[in-house]
């Protein structure tokens, strides 16, 4: 559901940008937005929070953060679970000044209607979001949401799962954490679309290689 295929760049009026990015456009780089995803200029500070590299997520009382990785400490999955809901975040490389959630949701809307998933678009805390019912390993519908945030150099992608899905007010402490997020992104040139490197902290990297599946 997310294509690194770029046929072209979405310009920056063709949807309205997320704070971080319309003022990395304006050239306003001092004040900091109302709410997250944050770039890490405007992290708001003496928040507690887990660094794992291009992510810094907030500890908010209620949610637990689940990661997996590889032994060499590489995070493939990050979700945070509360109650029956659910968030699973991913962090990519995205160009300076033009956001790509635009294309990427229709691109998304597109490939469920070919397997006859239904999608549609709605209107969320963040903008314009993605809603559809897909089915889980068991073979069960599920709600899923998706959520997009453009952000200078970087695109947040959040999926919810569960009753949050439907109803953002059903897991609060989940909107929290996407809305304290905190992206550290490298100077490193990187193509479009690209995941941004997520990596345990070392006590934790240590742990995840004595279990038997890299899950910590």
């Amino acid at each position: 559901m997310f294509s690194r295929k770029r046929p072209r760049h979405v310009r920056p009026d063709d949807a309205p940008p997320s704070k971080a990015l319309a003022q990395s456009l304006a050239g306003d780089d001092d004040t900091p937005p109302e709410h997250g995803p944050y770039d890490v200029r405007h992290a708001p500070a003496g928040v507690t929070r887990l660094d794992l590299g291009s992510l810094q997520i907030p500890a908010v009382e209620g949610v637990e953060v689940r990661v997996q990785a590889g032994q060499d400490g590489n995070i493939e999955h990050v979700v945070l679970v509360s109650g029956a809901g659910a968030v699973e975040f991913g962090v990519f490389a995205a160009p300076r000044s033009e956001g790509i959630w635009a294309e990427v949701r229709t691109e998304m809307i597109k490939e469920m209607g070919v397997a006859k998933i239904d999608a549609r678009e709605v209107t969320g805390v963040f903008g314009t979001e993605v809603v559809a019912r897909l089915p889980d390993p068991q073979g069960q519908l599920v709600d899923v949401r998706y959520v997009g945030v453009d952000g200078p150099r970087w695109f947040i992608k959040a999926t919810f799962q569960g009753p949050v899905a439907l109803d953002p007010n059903q897991a609060p402490v989940l909107v929290e954490c996407l809305e304290g997020l905190v992206v550290v992104r490298d100077d490193e040139p990187r193509p479009v679309r690209e995941p941004l490197p997520l990596r345990l902290p070392q006590e934790m990297a240590d742990q995840a290689q004595g279990g038997p599946d890299g899950d910590a």
